[in-house]
């Protein structure tokens, strides 16, 4: 069934239809009261209601998967980092100007060990500028393709902006006249009356 043709069948007695917007197999109807939303080929629920004191507005957003944004940024700032630092940093000839062989001069029982230990150490600070330029283009590999994801999840979309609530995204309207008339049958205080109630002349002294 036609999301519009369900519309009639959900309002309220004295509630009646202002606007009604189609948006590639989603739509919004505003009624006097509500504006319901029917979203049948997205992700969550088919249809959702927002009475109208709750609509803060319309507008279109940008949206895609943050988390990879978020992760990519960092990896990016990082690889950047660890590759001017691998690119300053040399500590080759730090390294290859210390030697802690003994050359075969007797030593101290168990300062034979940490001699070495000390030469693997410096071997490895030696290696530091390269291992830092590895890490980094790894990490700028990274933030490649988690900002690729990021780029391909973003899609364009109109939103319901509700107050104290999530918002409602649907697909964008082909033209900003969709747009144009979701706001203007939204605009505070255009709502008519409640049945039963009659607004009294704007020049009747008592109003």
């Amino acid at each position: 069934m036609d999301w519009g043709a369900r519309a009639g069948g959900l309002l309220y007695d004295g509630e009646s239809v202002e606007e009604q917007v189609s948006l590639d197999g989603s739509g919004v109807v505003v009624t006097s009261h509500r504006v319901l939303v029917f979203t049948p080929e997205r992700e969550g629920p088919n249809f959702r209601q927002v009475d109208r004191p709750n609509v803060d507005g319309v507008d279109r957003r940008t949206s895609g998967e943050s988390r990879f944004l978020e992760h990519g940024l960092k990896a990016f700032v990082a690889g950047i980092a660890l590759v001017v630092a691998g690119q300053l940093v040399s500590l080759d000839s730090l390294a290859s100007g210390v030697s802690l062989d003994s050359g075969g001069a007797a030593t101290a029982p168990g300062l034979g060990g940490m001699l070495g230990l000390l030469q693997t150490m410096l071997s490895l600070m030696a290696r530091l500028d390269d291992l830092m330029l590895l890490f980094g283009g790894l990490a700028l590999a990274f933030a490649a393709v988690a900002l690729g994801v990021y780029a391909w999840s973003r899609e364009r979309l109109l939103v319901v902006e509700v107050a104290g609530d999530d918002d409602v995204e649907l697909p964008p309207p082909a033209d900003d006249g969709a747009i144009d008339r979701l706001r203007a049958a939204l605009l505070p205080g255009d709502a008519p009356p409640e049945a039963g109630q009659a607004t009294p002349p704007m020049d009747d002294p008592l109003a």
